[in-house]
């Protein structure tokens, strides 16, 4: 084996390795530390509480978005089968496009199993408790 293909060889072995490293470090857990944070119907915004409401009597809901399937790629809720979880907006008073509020819930659509709240468009989730 030449000196060139040697050295292509180990270079090649360090850029895969230094590719698996990086995925590895930015990797997410599948359920974070913080997943028992809750928030009380209460302490949610009017429009959350309005939501709410509206969620569970089956709508209507005013943004078309609402009641889709939410993917939870960023892996911050516990992991379901495609499906389980729909994404509802809160809308923001003042604000003229949807906002970074949501609630997301998981289950049947007129009886969740259980529902998320969002202030910060799926940074952080809070689950709602009645």
């Amino acid at each position: 084996m030449s000196r060139f293909n040697s050295l292509k060889l180990v270079l090649t072995g360090l850029f895969f390795t230094a590719a698996m490293v990086s995925g590895l470090a930015h990797a997410k857990s599948p359920m974070p530390a913080d997943l028992q944070a809750t928030i009380s119907l209460t302490e949610l915004p009017a429009k959350g509480v309005e939501m709410y409401a509206r969620i569970h009597q089956g709508g209507p809901f005013l943004n078309e978005k609402d009641g889709v399937m939410f993917g939870n790629r960023e892996h911050l809720l516990p992991n379901n089968k495609r499906g389980f979880y729909r994404e509802y907006t809160v809308l923001t008073p003042g604000v003229t496009h949807r906002g970074v509020k949501r609630i997301v819930c998981g289950g049947p659509p007129k009886t969740p199993d259980i529902c998320y709240y969002t202030a910060d468009h799926y940074a952080s989730f809070r689950r709602i408790v009645p």
